[in-house]
């Protein structure tokens, strides 16, 4: 079988220059879609910035951070070969997903196995970059991980479990640099939960017909009609969370006030988001790459100042 260019991909261009075989494996670790390691890494920039790394500029912060974008990139590339591996029954049965290497049989599951190991090596040189901290919190991640493919199966609410995995590079990152101040790591790791939440619903109407009908757990089928609301809900609380974990390290209404561009575009994403239009859920999706660099900006200026 012939792989198809996803309608989802960012470089279609470049994945169609790949010969065939290199083709299904950038697919597989999704590298024509870097939305996915942004969600993954800004998580992590926010933790650093916040924990005050970068208050001028220092070359070891910078390399900090081009480490742990090399991480975010392999094993965001490592989760989702895991993914297709675990999930190629449900694949082959929704039209978005049918025509992934490994549901497809153009990648075989051992060779995926294979791929899976060689993206994980990548993230234990990133792994053995960090303190021995951070490093313990990072393996930490690795039960969630492996665990994450199986909620949709048993609970309508996977996106909940998706963002305590997709944001631990906030814990992470902040581990990197100190082991104090837990109760601002804490509200900002549930803030990012939360905006995970969110993000990943609004990402799930894309497939709430297939999802409905081969019996699998969505929140944007268990909130139905009322997604929009939710989503809303769900962004509002990481803004109260995030405002929490910057009052708790700086008790200033100035630095609360460096959230308020994440905050607009928060508001924007929910009011302009269109559940029934096709392109509305994915364009609103992506933006949240921007969103991340905001809160990274608000990060650095309040752990910093």
């Amino acid at each position: 079988m012939t792989a198809q260019i996803v309608p989802d991909s960012q470089h279609k261009g470049l994945i169609a220059a790949l010969p065939q075989s290199l083709r299904d494996y950038a697919q597989l670790a999704r590298f024509d879609r870097p939305i996915g390691w942004w969600l993954l890494f800004w998580p992590c920039a926010w933790g650093v910035l916040l924990a005050g790394g970068m208050p001028n500029l220092r070359s070891g912060q910078w390399a900090l951070l081009g480490w742990l974008l090399l991480g975010s990139i392999a094993m965001r590339g490592a989760g989702c070969v895991y993914n297709d591996i675990v999930d190629a029954d449900i694949d082959r049965k929704v039209a978005r997903t049918a025509n992934r290497p490994v549901a497809s049989g153009r990648v075989s599951a051992r060779a995926a196995w294979v791929w899976l190991g060689l993206l994980c090596l990548i993230g234990l040189v990133v792994l053995l970059e960090l303190r021995w901290e951070a490093q313990l919190v990072a393996l930490g991640s690795l039960a969630l991980v492996a665990a994450y493919p199986f909620m949709k199966r048993i609970t309508t609410f996977p996106q909940a479990w998706l963002g305590l995995v997709f944001t631990w590079g906030a814990p992470v990152g902040w581990f990197a640099l100190r082991g104090d101040r837990l109760e601002v790591l804490a509200a900002l790791y549930a803030g990012s939960v939360l905006w995970c939440i969110g993000y990943d619903t609004i990402y799930a109407l894309q497939d709430r017909e297939d999802d409905a009908m081969i019996g699998i757990g969505s929140s944007a089928l268990t909130m139905g009609r009322h997604v929009q609301a939710g989503v809303a809900a769900f962004y509002g609380g990481a803004v109260a969370l995030w405002a929490l974990a910057f009052w708790l390290l700086r008790p200033d209404i100035l630095a609360l006030l460096a959230l308020v561009p994440a905050g607009l575009h928060l508001g924007w994403q929910v009011l302009t988001l269109e559940p029934e239009n096709a392109d509305s859920p994915l364009a609103r999706f992506r933006s949240n790459r921007f969103l991340g660099l905001l809160v990274a900006l608000a990060c650095w200026v309040v752990g910093n100042a």
